[in-house]
């Protein structure tokens, strides 16, 4: 008969936490911006457009119906996709809600893209608001569900699990 001590009973259940977090991440399906747009949609066909709306000297893009159309395989999946941070809630120990953004500097000075190109995430472990302008991947469950925020309408939500640096 085995006695196990409270020691070995904690470092054995740490370890297996530690374990079981990487082999969850690695089963996450990497995905591209591309992958977001419905098959058989080319890019081309989503944007539109548009006017410069001189008064508050902004371009207010037109996208076709094929803009708001989302890859509904992606609906419920557990994907790792790399992008940028456009905050929504930023506090001092970092940012806890964004818009993932393909490029840099999306929807802040330019036009937003179209909503099958926004991925509006929350986490429960910050990002640190010193790398905001850091490109990171992003790893969690997705969903399709179109939402208009004051920024931009967007197309995908997803509750980040684990997020780091992407690296080039």
């Amino acid at each position: 008969m085995t006695h196990l001590t409270r020691r070995s009973l904690v470092a054995s259940g740490l370890a297996s936490a530690v374990l079981a977090y990487p082999a969850r991440s690695a089963t996450a399906r990497e995905i591209t911006w591309d992958d977001l747009i419905p098959p058989g949609v080319p890019y081309a066909e989503i944007i539109g457009e548009g006017e410069i709306d001189v008064i508050n000297d902004t371009w207010n893009p037109v996208y076709d119906a094929n803009a708001t159309k989302m890859n509904e395989a992606l609906d419920g999946a557990y994907i790792r996709m790399p992008g940028y941070i456009i905050p929504l809630a930023l506090g001092s120990d970092g940012v806890t809600s964004f818009i993932l953004v393909p490029y840099v500097g999306a929807c802040i000075h330019v036009p937003p893209p179209p909503p099958n190109q926004l991925v509006i995430v929350d986490t429960k472990t910050p990002w640190p608001s010193n790398q905001l302008w850091d490109a990171v991947w992003v790893t969690g469950k997705m969903k399709t569900e179109l939402q208009k925020t004051q920024i931009a309408q967007i197309g995908y939500s997803m509750t980040a699990d684990f997020m780091e640096v992407f690296e080039w």
